[in-house]
């Protein structure tokens, strides 16, 4: 059975109901602590605006979609993230809808930046900034000896980087699940 697809007509004039839940409305206004009642007049036309903005977000997209070099008929998030970028009354919105990077560039970025707070000056690009900033091609380097973390040694296979929050955690992980047999907790501290 397909799925219906087709749009729902804006309606042309007020009526006394709206498509988004009045109640929901309230409770949400009545979270703010400034805020001691709210009327259903007012939470009403809340709803309304509510309403007329997403119909106009949704309108900028499809608008972004259609403008592309092959046109499409569904919207996507990268047409609401151009929306935002092209139009200066959403401009608002673009911590919340940011625009999409490749996943290598920001790992790029975030080698370069590494690299920066180190010290060192990064040159070139991809495996070249990775492995100024201390970890070439992103991973870490095995050894057969301990770990240290913080100062104390442990019984790990893994060099752990003290820069990385998530090594520490790896570094655990590998630990606990070692086939030894001890039922002892893990030091969390380090």
């Amino acid at each position: 059975m397909p799925y219906n697809t087709t749009a729902i007509p804006p309606r042309k004039e007020v009526t006394g109901q709206t498509q988004l839940p009045l109640t929901r409305v309230k409770k949400i206004v009545s979270m703010d602590t400034e805020i001691n009642t709210c009327s259903n007049n007012a939470a009403f036309v809340i709803t309304l605006a509510t309403e007329m903005f997403i119909q106009y977000l949704a309108e900028q997209a499809q608008n972004e979609a259609k403008t592309e070099r092959k046109p499409r008929r569904n919207v996507q998030y990268k047409d609401l993230a151009n929306a935002v970028l092209h139009h200066d009354n959403l401009e608002f919105l673009e911590d919340t809808i940011p625009k999409t990077a490749p996943y290598k560039a920001v790992k790029d970025q975030a080698a370069a930046t590494r690299a920066k707070l180190q010290g060192k000056k990064p040159e070139g690009t991809g495996a070249e900034v990775a492995e100024a900033a201390g970890q070439p091609n992103g991973k870490k380097a095995k050894t057969n000896g301990s770990a240290k973390v913080n100062g104390n040694t442990t019984g790990a296979r893994f060099v752990v980087d003290e820069e990385d929050p998530n090594a520490q955690l790896e570094m655990e992980m590998r630990q606990r699940g070692k086939p030894d047999g001890d039922d002892e907790d893990v030091n969390m501290t380090g």
